[in-house]
């Protein structure tokens, strides 16, 4: 039991580094927009506050729902419930990718209109 405790606490970190993000990119006081895609040169932005604060709430709300789809590796390790994080992360990164393509790149750069 302490492993899994253990493997819970390590996803809880990492769940809580995307919220970090999400409050680093909501009171972000510089001019600058806040990059998604990792070695990207990041498009123009028409406002940088409002990008700033749709991607805190990508962020955070991936963050939340991270963390919730930790909790069923508190059952153990060789528990059927341990899939569920697995599917959960995949299909969350994948509609956090299309959010951010289809919706808030799309309203926030410059030229789109």
């Amino acid at each position: 039991m302490e492993g899994n405790v253990i493997g819970f606490i390590i996803w809880c970190m990492v769940g809580l580094m995307f919220l970090g993000m999400a409050v680093y990119a909501w009171f972000s006081k510089k001019p600058k927009p806040m990059g998604f895609w990792a070695n990207a040169k990041m498009f123009e932005v028409t406002d940088v506050r409002k990008y700033n604060r749709a991607l805190a709430k990508l962020f955070g709300v991936f963050g939340i729902v991270f963390v919730a789809l930790g909790i069923p590796l508190l059952a153990g390790e060789n528990s059927a419930w341990t899939m569920i994080p697995i599917l959960g992360c995949m299909v969350e990164a994948i509609a956090v990718m299309g959010v951010y393509t289809l919706v808030i790149e799309r309203k926030y750069k410059k030229g789109n209109q």
